[in-house]
């Protein structure tokens, strides 16, 4: 069995000593205990694929096993990595330790908490170490179900109403998905269901695929907000509690720009180079409609969330691209993001535990009460418009020139339009910025409130040098990407 699988394992330890677990203090212990083995094993994974790859190892995917779970369907549980996984492993792995620290203070019920938590986190490390179309999907669901009840639990606002409209469009996307998925296995020759084995044959008719790439782009597409099924995605932010917002935007959405990469693009290729221009137009709108939907709101999570549906549509924009250079961008655009947003909604989340308030008119001068949270958002605004030496500005000019590699009117057009985004980013990031250092405090109660505490300090910490540690040194992991990129590409054009 492949070390792969402790990704599955440890957290489903950490269930079952959550579960064991009599008092509060067992229960922090064992969530610190699972989140510090998974980032070192997401960490060991990282530097043994670097090494690998350095000492000439050229295997599409590394640490591959395969196990026979229902031989009727040819489903097996198998797994394997490349470039792409691993990345989005660390990110997953980061995300869930400084989500433990973030919902530290959590209450009520924060043994129950924990357990969905953990169970979300379980269906993201599945969902990225699975090679098998089916094991995936199960993973993806495995993902998507705590949603709904983490939201509508534990949220704030009008969570029940968040939580439904996310696990419909959600689930609805999730019903595409399946039928795409048993339309490529049933077309490919019904004998796997294997990614790898499935792309290499390439025996689905043009025609056939046309009608299943829709299916499966826009089943993923909706996990990844894209334009019109988006309108989940702030609504569930907003109500989302921190650590489910910082797991939420910084890797669930992720799931969605991976599988239209893996299995839309990578198995549907003709389909995937002829429809590309469709969703090509949709993408872009997604850019640009969600920096200026972020500009025109009040709400701290709103202007993140829609920040985010620009974000993840420049994922699936660079992907529909399809050079190696934007591609490479858009899964480093997946991993700046996923720390960036993760940064936001964790001082999001610290801000309005002291406050009570997530307006924008009525947080300023937050410098002059918390500067450790208020000097944390402003960096994590400044990664976010993509300032020289933050890894928001690596992934954005990766994909930006990558995208004008494509010498057509069209292609150019699209970028153009999508490269607009980043001038409106500016402008929102720079809004609440100006609010929260210089503005005068309206409220006499927040100058009792204190900063941040330790648990606080360290999520907010791990988080900064991450995205920081991205934005200069970058390299390791643009190599590692395109790497994992190339064949993938060689396959759809």
């Amino acid at each position: 069995m492949s070390i792969l699988t402790l990704f599955v394992v440890i957290p489903a330890l950490m269930l079952l000593g959550l579960w064991l677990s009599k008092s509060l203090n067992q229960v922090r212990g064992v969530m610190v205990a699972g989140a510090s083995c998974l980032l070192a094993l997401s960490v060991w994974l990282t530097i043994y694929f670097v090494q690998q790859r350095a000492a000439g190892n050229t295997d599409v995917m590394l640490l591959t096993a395969s196990t026979p779970w229902f031989k009727p369907l040819n489903i097996a549980y198998s797994v394997g990595v490349d470039g792409i996984s691993v990345v989005m492993l660390l990110l997953s792995s980061i995300i869930v330790f400084t989500g433990t620290f973030a919902s530290w203070r959590l209450q009520p019920l924060t043994k129950e908490y924990f357990l969905w938590f953990t169970l979300l986190s379980t269906g993201v490390y599945g969902f990225f170490i699975c090679t098998d179309l089916f094991t995936m999907f199960m993973f993806y669901e495995v993902a998507l179900i705590p949603m709904y009840l983490l939201i509508g639990v534990w949220g704030s606002g009008n969570k029940e109403y968040a939580a439904m409209k996310l696990t419909l469009m959600l689930m609805g996307g999730s019903a595409l998905l399946i039928i795409g998925i048993l339309g490529i296995y049933y077309f490919s020759g019904h004998t796997t269901m294997n990614v790898n084995a499935i792309a290499a044959m390439n025996n689905i008719p043009v025609e056939i695929q046309k009608i299943f790439f829709p299916f499966i782009f826009i089943g993923f597409g909706v996990l990844g907000a894209l334009f019109p099924f988006h309108t989940w995605s702030p609504d569930g932010h907003a109500s989302a509690p921190t650590a489910v917002s910082m797991l939420h935007a910084g890797v669930l959405m992720k799931l969605g720009g991976y599988g239209c990469f893996r299995v839309a693009m990578y198995l549907l290729p003709d389909a995937a180079n002829e429809l590309a221009w469709i969703f090509l137009i949709l993408t872009t709108i997604s850019v640009v409609y969600g920096a200026f939907s972020a500009c025109v709101q009040t709400d701290l999570k709103y202007i993140n969330a829609y920040s985010s549906v620009s974000h993840c549509g420049l994922v699936l924009f660079a992907l529909l691209m399809m050079t190696k250079t934007s591609c490479t961008g858009a899964i480093l655009q997946m991993l700046s993001h996923g720390l960036m947003t993760a940064l936001f909604f964790a001082l999001i989340g610290m801000i309005y535990g002291r406050t009570h308030t997530r307006d924008i008119r009525y947080l300023d001068g937050l410098m002059k009460i918390m500067p450790f949270l208020a000097v944390g958002y402003v960096i994590a605004g400044l990664a976010n418009l993509g300032l020289p030496g933050f890894s928001g500005f690596i992934a954005e000019m990766t994909i930006f020139v990558g995208s004008f590699e494509n010498g057509d009117m069209f292609h150019r057009v699209c970028t153009i339009i999508a490269c607009t985004s980043i001038v409106i980013t500016a402008v929102y990031i720079l809004r609440v910025v100006g609010k929260i250092l210089y503005g005068e405090v309206k409220n006499p109660h927040f100058l009792e409130l204190t900063d941040a505490s330790w648990d606080e300090r360290v999520a907010v910490i791990c988080l900064i040098a991450c995205v920081a540690g991205l934005g200069l040194f970058p390299l390791w992991a643009s190599n590692v990407i395109s790497d994992a990129v190339g064949p993938i590409l060689a396959n759809i054009l």
